[in-house]
């Protein structure tokens, strides 16, 4: 809840990680996005300003749609945060929107949803451009093979196997809604639904799916992974160069605005955009 005389703002942020230490602001003094983002605020508030995020990012890993909130006395036009803050930003970190939230908002814990894309650029080559936004395989991909196995992860599962030893969520119980691949000449894009993530989840997902698509384990392998619970017999976690938080979904009483999915580079192919 928000404290007397304090009101709570929203902001939805986009950013490449290329250059960060995650998301989550370090004793170490590492760059982080928390960090730059905090320092760019405060200086808009003139006072200082701590954030809570939706979903805590890894290095090297964007997004096109965070969320984030702070509680401040400050009083500023929702359009002073947005272009102040971007002002005081590095050219990778964006502040797209800003609103007013009702107390009980909260980034985090009232996201009932979380959506996520993985870019692959499957090529012999390795691309000059967009190398630190797109993970390069170049090795041949069959779409099909790994459309067949993320049929396994759809629903209700225990993902123990797909988490990272150092994952702090209470269970491993998860929903996934939905795991398309689609294939817009060399890229591939994974995109994934899901309630909630664990630590490394959808990375490690499509490092077992990247396996499969390459011929290095049959289809089914993926159920063997799962069923096993084991993170070890998991396979490698794939780069955390072409992944993506590109939507978080709150009840429809919060109202949050809504920009197309990313990342931008995707912009010009509609069924990628699409909404599916």
């Amino acid at each position: 809840m928000v404290a007397a005389g304090f009101q709570r703002i929203a902001l939805g942020v986009e950013y490449k990680g290329s250059r960060y230490c995650g998301w989550q602001r370090q004793r170490s003094g590492v760059p982080t996005v928390q960090e730059m983002l905090e320092k760019a605020l405060s200086k808009v508030a003139d006072s200082p300003i701590s954030l809570l995020c939706a979903g805590r990012t890894d290095a090297g890993v964007h997004a096109s749609g965070q969320v984030v909130h702070f509680d401040t006395r400050v009083e500023r036009s929702l359009k002073a945060w947005v272009m102040g803050a971007n002002i005081n930003l590095p050219h990778d970190i964006s502040v797209t929107w800003a609103k007013v939230m009702p107390a009980h908002f909260h980034a985090r814990f009232k996201a009932v949803a979380r959506r996520y894309r993985y870019v692959i650029y499957n090529d012999p080559i390795r691309p000059a451009h967009l190398a630190e936004e797109v993970t390069w395989i170049y090795r041949p991909l069959d779409i099909e093979r790994m459309r067949q196995a993320a049929e396994y992860l759809l629903g209700s599962h225990d993902f123990t196997a797909f988490r990272a030893g150092q994952c702090q969520a209470k269970s491993p119980l998860k929903t996934i809604h939905h795991l398309h691949l689609t294939q817009h000449g060399k890229m591939l894009v994974l995109d994934i639904r899901a309630n909630a993530f664990l630590h490394h989840m959808v990375r490690n997902i499509a490092g077992v799916l990247i396996t499969i698509g390459t011929g290095q384990r049959p289809v089914t392998w993926l159920k063997d992974v799962l069923d096993g619970r084991c993170r070890g017999a998991g396979g490698v976690t794939a780069d955390p160069f072409g992944l993506y938080l590109v939507r978080v979904e709150y009840p429809a009483e919060f109202d949050l605005p809504q920009r197309y999915l990313g990342p931008h580079f995707l912009s010009a192919l509609p069924d990628v955009v699409a909404d599916a």
